[in-house]
C-alpha cells in the first residue's frame, strides 16, 4: 500500500505536478523510507500537528530531489512518528478526526498542491471513514485472493454510502499464469467499477526492498507503466 502511494504520488509530480503525501499509518508509519527520508529523533512529524504543537506545514518535507522530480514538479512528505512512546501515545488516546480533515485543507492551500495522496492505515476505522469521506478520488487496492475480495466488497458499499465521488480498483500481485484480461473484466462485472491498473507479481520489487521509489529506478519497468497508466486515469477523474 505504502509502496503503491509512493510510486503513483511521484510519478505525477514526475510530470510537473506540485504532490503532498501525508502518512496516516500512526500504528505504522514507513513511508518515509520509500522516499529516503531520514528522520531525527527532533524532526516534527504528523503526531506533532495532531498533538497541537505546530502548524502541518511545517511537518511537510521536501523530498524532490531524493526521487529526481526537477524542474515544476515537487513532492512532499508529511510523516508520521516511528517513536515507539508517540505510537503508544495515539494508540492509547486517539486524536480529533476533525483536526486530520482541517490538517489536509491547510496542507494544500500553504503549499499550492495540485495533488494530495493519503496514506491511509489498513482496513476500516474511523479514520479511514473521514479519508474516504473527503477523498476526490479512492483508489482500492485488492489481491486476486477470496479474502481481499470479500474486504473490499465491504470497503466500497461503505465508499458508496458516504458518496465518493470517484473509485478506481487496482489489482495487484497478479501471477503471471493469470490471464490479465480476463481477471480485469472480471474484477470490473463483480463491482461494477473501473480497474485502473493490472499489477504483476514482481521479484524485482521485492528485491528493492522498499529502499527508494520504484518507477524513479526502474521507469521502463511493466510495473512502472502500469503506474503511468493509473497516473492518468486520476488526472482525468
Amino acid at each position: 500500500k505504502s509502496n503503491f502511494t509512493a510510486n503513483l504520488a511521484t510519478t505525477v509530480a514526475l510530470q510537473g505536478y506540485r504532490v503532498g503525501v501525508v502518512d496516516t499509518d500512526l500504528p505504522s508509519p514507513g513511508i518515509h523510507n520509500l522516499f529516503s527520508l531520514e528522520l531525527e529523533p527532533t524532526d516534527k512529524t504528523l503526531n506533532n500537528y495532531l498533538w497541537g504543537d505546530t502548524p502541518i506545514e511545517e511537518t511537510a518535507y521536501d523530498v524532490s530531489a531524493n526521487v529526481g522530480v526537477e524542474k515544476n514538479g515537487k513532492l512532499y512528505l508529511v510523516p508520521s512518528s516511528f517513536k515507539a512512546d508517540d505510537i503508544a501515545r495515539i494508540l492509547k488516546n486517539g486524536y480529533d478526526v476533525k483536526l486530520m480533515n482541517d490538517g489536509f485543507r491547510r496542507l494544500v492551500k500553504e503549499l499550492q498542491l495540485d495533488y494530495l495522496f493519503i496514506d491511509t492505515h489498513p482496513g476500516l476505522s474511523k479514520e479511514t471513514f473521514l479519508s474516504i469521506a473527503i477523498s476526490h478520488v479512492l483508489i482500492l487496492i485488492l489481491r486476486p485472493d477470496k479474502q481481499d475480495y470479500q474486504g473490499t466488497a465491504v470497503t466500497m458499499d461503505v465508499a458508496r454510502q458516504l458518496k465518493v465521488r470517484k473509485m478506481l480498483l487496482v489489482i495487484n500481485k497478479v501471477y503471471s499464469t493469470l490471464n490479465r484480461d480476463a481477471l480485469k473484466q472480471k474484477v470490473e462485472e463483480t463491482y461494477n467499477e473501473n480497474v485502473a491498473g493490472v499489477f504483476p507479481l514482481s521479484e524485482d520489487l521485492v528485491q528493492l526492498a522498499s529502499e527508494g521509489v520504484f518507477c524513479v529506478k526502474y521507469p521502463e519497468h511493466p510495473v512502472s507503466q502500469e503506474f503511468q497508466k493509473v497516473a492518468q486515469q486520476i488526472q482525468e477523474a
